[in-house]
């Protein structure tokens, strides 16, 4: 009996880094489908759970005396319309991160993406199981922030090695001027877009420096960078692949 829990409990897990390593290829490999799935994730999600996010702050800020078909009517045109903006900027963000001209940057965002995303499956997968928290409400509210930063800090990583390179500020003006068509298509204006993003994060920690010093700059500069928007993301996958999982081990284990 021992034997056949452990054999199913690494089968789950084995489809779990599948699922991850399906998610990050399907990235790289079809960048808009993947922005498409992402937009009809987070509108997925967010229909259920931004609901009951308003249904529970309503009586938290505005007391517990009965509300009108008014308020219902309100409730579900709020949680609509957040939902939607949310699974719009998703769907924008997968599509700038993943898109571009440049192979092996590309592969190595998606690598980094990857990793991030079983990190933040496996810490709802903990949640659930050590304190019985909601995979989904905790990775819907409360995981994009944390796994933005890491995913921030893989690509801080990558620039430190040389696996991607900033621009400086002469080759960033011959892309736009010369390498960048008048109309570019949606890679080329991903690819100038990142590469714009990066030089402005080396700017910012170049500034940085005068203030907080050499040693805390960089920090400083991963934590405001916009690849922490990723997060949002990353957040929205580690929610479907947790909750198949969590459910997976409640039914077999």
């Amino acid at each position: 009996m021992v034997a056949v829990r452990i054999l199913v409990n690494a089968l789950i897990m084995a489809a779990e880094v599948a699922a991850v390593a399906a998610v990050a290829w399907t990235a790289h490999l079809n960048p808009l489908s993947f922005a498409f799935a992402t937009f009809v994730v987070a509108l997925l999600l967010g229909a259920s759970l931004e609901y009951a996010r308003l249904e529970h702050e309503i009586p938290f800020y505005f007391g517990s005396r009965p509300r009108g078909r008014l308020t219902g009517v309100a409730v579900v045109v709020i949680a609509g319309v957040t939902t939607f903006v949310r699974a719009i900027v998703a769907g924008i963000i997968a599509i700038l991160t993943f898109s571009g001209t440049n192979p092996d940057r590309l592969l190595w965002i998606a690598v980094v993406f990857g990793c991030v995303l079983y990190l933040a499956t496996n810490l709802l997968r903990l949640l659930a199981v050590r304190l019985d928290a909601e995979p989904s409400r905790w990775g819907y509210f409360r995981l994009a922030a944390p796994v933005g930063l890491a995913f921030s800090l893989g690509v801080a990583g990558l620039n430190a090695t040389g696996l991607i390179t900033t621009p400086d500020l002469t080759s960033l003006g011959r892309t736009i001027l010369l390498d960048t068509p008048a109309k570019p298509d949606v890679g080329q204006l991903s690819e100038l877009l990142f590469q714009m993003k990066l030089y402005i994060d080396s700017v910012v920690v170049t500034l940085l420096r005068q203030v907080v010093g050499t040693d805390w700059a960089p920090v400083i500069g991963v934590l405001v960078s916009v690849n922490v928007l990723t997060g949002f993301v990353i957040a929205l996958y580690a929610v479907l692949i947790a909750e198949i999982v969590v459910r997976t081990e409640d039914l077999l284990l």
